[in-house]
This record gives C-alpha cells, structure tokens and sequence, in this order.
C-alpha cells in the first residue's frame, strides 16, 4: 500500500519501504459529514487502466483512493470503483470520467451498496441490519471497506456468468445422457466450448479475492474489521463455490472436446475402413469372371 499523507508530497511504500523504515502510515481521520455515508461499488469492466489519474486529494496509490468532492472513490485495477459519500450524479460522472480507461466493459454491471455509520462509541464492526458501524473513518478504514465492496461485487459479477454457462451446459449434458451425442453438430460443440473456456479464464483471473489487501501490513490493527467484513459478504464461501462450479466447467468443457475428437475419430476409422473395402473390391473386381468359370 502506497499512501499519500494529505497535504504533503512524499510517499510511503509498503512493508520494507514503510514500517521497516519508521515512517508511519497516515491515520488522520478523514472529515465527512454526515455521519451516514452510503458505499457503492460498481464493476465496470475486465480492467481499469490507472495510471496517471493521481491528483491533489489522492489518499493511497493502490489502489488508487481519491477525494472526490465531499466524498471518496476507490478505483480497483480488476475492474470496480467503489464511491463512498457521493450522491447518484457524482457516481455516474465518476464512472463515465473512468469509461476510456476500462477494456472489456460490461453491459449489466454489477453493484454492491453498503451503509457506513460513524460515531466514537461504535466498535468496528457489522451490525444487524447490515450498516458498517466504525469509530472514524481514516484512510486505512476506507481501503479495507472499498476492497471487501469491490470483492463481493466481482464474485457477484463472476456467478452471473457462471450461472449463464451453467444455463447452457445443462441441457447440452442432459441430451448427452439421453441420446448419446451432443446435438447441434461440430460447430455448435466449439462454441459452448469456447464460452465456458472464456468464462473460466475472466473468472479465476479477473481478481484474487483471498488475498487481504497490503493496508494491513501496515496497520494490521484493521485485520479484526477486516475478518468481520470478510464474514459478513461470505467471501470464502463463495469463492469455494465457485472454485467448484469452475471446476464443473472445467471438466464439461474437457468431455466435449473429447467428445468431439472421438467422433471425429470414429469418422476417420469409418472412411478408412470404406477406402480398404473399395480398394479390395476393385482388386478383385476383374477376377470375377474367372470365379464363374
């Protein structure tokens, strides 16, 4: 985590390049009003170029944390933004400000809204209802809140497009079992091939949701809201399960590729075996008049 302290130019680098050195993480509490500020992530695409959107106001390099009129955004490579104490206007200029950067953008994107309460006597913590409930809002808060918003809504984006595939591979495997082949024919095969490849790729690559981000090593004082957050979204849980419907995917995409080269096999044997009956009825074709006799 590279942070930059509010009001002066010089960066902290993370672990060796931080608190190694002595040089302490910013911890200023950042000022907000209300004490009641609405988080949204939203995912936008694949990936998120952000390079050279550093400006005045930018709290931490990466990821990119910014202030942003009264409020705060948090841009992910992988894809998300997550605004905290915008209104609906200033999330949509922040997301179209950010279009030209994003490649693979998404038609439905995804979104994860969450509600932070601040006040002294709260406990960082996940109280009934939902609502984030912390003591202050600092920047290191402020990471840790953005990256589990931005996680959930990646995995919420990536078991859409798990569920679509499964939407499609379902019947393909039911008429397998019924009738012993893959209807639709050689191209249609390729194709429900190439999509679930495609689905698994963008999904195990896009983010590595059990990694914690670097905020901790520096303030490893945040790993309790962070294991409560964590808990709170199930993100192990749905990593694991989606883990195993990739597995699933896997597999389905590897039985129809066998399928289809075993027909395409079993095709070549058939024409061979038809060329060596030919080959031997034209051998022999001449010498039938000689049998007769």
């Amino acid at each position: 985590m590279r942070w930059i302290k509010p009001g002066a130019g010089s960066l902290s680098r993370p672990g060796i390049g931080s608190a190694r050195s002595g040089v302490p993480l910013s911890q200023d509490t950042l000022p907000v009003e209300p004490q009641r500020l609405i988080a949204r992530a939203r995912i936008l695409g694949d990936r998120i170029d952000t390079a050279g959107l550093e400006r005045n106001g930018t709290l931490a390099i990466n990821p990119l944390a910014l202030r942003v009129g009264c409020g705060f955004a948090v841009v992910f490579r992988y894809g998300v933004v997550v605004t905290v104490g915008l209104s609906p206007s200033e999330e949509e200029a922040m997301a179209a400000g950010l279009l030209s950067r994003v490649r693979g953008p998404v038609t439905r994107p995804e979104e994860e809204t969450a509600t932070i309460e601040i006040g002294p006597d709260h406990d960082d913590q996940v109280v009934p209802g939902g609502r984030i409930a912390i003591r202050q809002l600092t920047p290191g808060r402020l990471i840790v809140i953005a990256d589990i918003l931005a996680k959930s809504t990646a995995l919420a984006q990536n078991e859409i497009e798990v569920a679509a595939v499964f939407d499609v591979i379902e019947p393909l495997a039911r008429r397998l079992a019924e009738t012993g082949r893959a209807s639709g024919g050689r191209r249609a095969v390729l194709k429900h091939v190439g999509s679930t490849l495609l689905v698994q790729h963008r999904v195990s690559g896009r983010v590595a949701v059990e990694e914690k981000p670097e905020v901790l090593w520096d303030q490893p004082g945040l790993e309790r809201l962070y294991a409560r957050l964590e808990d709170e979204y199930e993100l192990r849980e749905r990593t694991a399960t989606l883990n195993r419907k990739l597995t699933v995917i896997g597999a389905t995409a590897t039985a129809l590729t066998d399928l289809m080269h075993t027909n395409r096999s079993l095709r070549l044997e058939i024409v061979v075996v038809l060329l060596i009956a030919l080959e031997i009825a034209i051998t022999f074709l001449p010498l039938l008049p000689a049998f007769r006799r």
